[in-house]
């Protein structure tokens, strides 16, 4: 599977210009220039990420702002936790302080909620991935968030690993043309990994017969037919399962003996986690 590779500047560059444009008039007119200490905290019990990249956008708003985290990414906290101390000047705290909470708390949102998945399934051997449904511009970071939250990142686009589902096989589904393509793209390209969509245990049969697949999708497969495909496959290929997993039902998805269950919720729908910045004293 992938493994995320976050780069920051575009990102923040294009936070800071939606939320900031041609000036925080608020910090410019209500709003003593004078330097300042902060912290930013944790208001409930959290998996951290983003933590990081929160305190660059400290520093891409004003260089002479002093931003260290105290907690890592990946780290557990409570309630009232510090993660990042900050100081400088007080304009441009407050100038940064929505822009950095806001990844704070969606990118904790992220960890946290894969780490209740990862909690979930702990004594089996399957691990939770992601998907590619993230929000645009933000997968990277995203897809990093599940790693602090102990998940595995599934491929990061369409350039890194082949997915042939429902819709490709409309194109040709043929027994032949199938094999034709999967050893083309092999020959091509002999390290990308091929997975293969299954509705039904028939196709799962099939697609062992094929040369060069490395995983088969169990596409919203009861439980019973996920044991009965882990029987099937016997460990020649990796087996996905996806598709009506939520907390509720993955310990007994993990409990058929699937390797991987992706979960596209953990980007696409978490809770963001509270955090608050609090100004300490007037001078650092």
């Amino acid at each position: 599977m992938s493994t995320a590779t976050v780069t920051t500047p575009d990102i923040i560059e294009l936070a800071l210009e939606e939320d900031i444009g041609t000036g925080d008039l608020t910090a410019r007119y209500f709003c003593e220039n004078r330097m300042a200490k902060a912290r930013i905290f944790a208001k409930e019990p959290a998996v951290l990420s983003g933590v990081n990249i929160a305190a660059e956008t400290f520093r891409r708003v004003d260089p002479n702002i002093r931003a260290v985290a105290t907690r890592e990414d990946g780290s557990l906290l409570n309630s009232g936790d510090t993660v990042l101390e900050i100081s400088g000047p007080l304009p441009a705290l407050l100038t940064s302080e929505r822009v950095a909470l806001n990844f704070l708390q969606h990118l904790s949102g992220v960890a946290s909620f894969t780490r209740k998945f990862v909690d979930a399934i702990q004594g089996t051997a399957a691990q939770i991935l992601d998907t590619r449904k993230t929000i645009p511009g933000l997968r990277a970071l995203q897809k990093k968030a599940v790693i602090d939250g102990g998940g595995t990142n599934h491929r990061m686009g369409l350039y890194d690993m082949v997915m042939v589902k429902d819709n490709h096989l409309a194109a040709d589904s043929t027994f032949a043309g199938l094999q034709n393509s999967i050893s083309q793209l092999k020959a091509a390209h002999p390290h990308v990994r091929v997975e293969l969509e299954a509705d039904n245990l028939d196709q799962v049969r099939c697609f062992l017969d094929l040369k060069g697949v490395d995983v088969i999708l169990l596409d919203n497969m009861s439980t019973a037919m996920l044991r009965e495909a882990v029987e099937i496959v016997a460990h020649r290929v990796k087996l996905e399962a996806s598709g009506g997993v939520n907390l509720t039902t993955v310990a007994a998805i993990a409990a058929a003996g699937v390797d991987y269950i992706s979960i596209g919720a953990l980007t696409h729908s978490v809770q963001a986690i509270d955090f608050s910045m609090e100004i300490l004293e007037d001078r650092p």
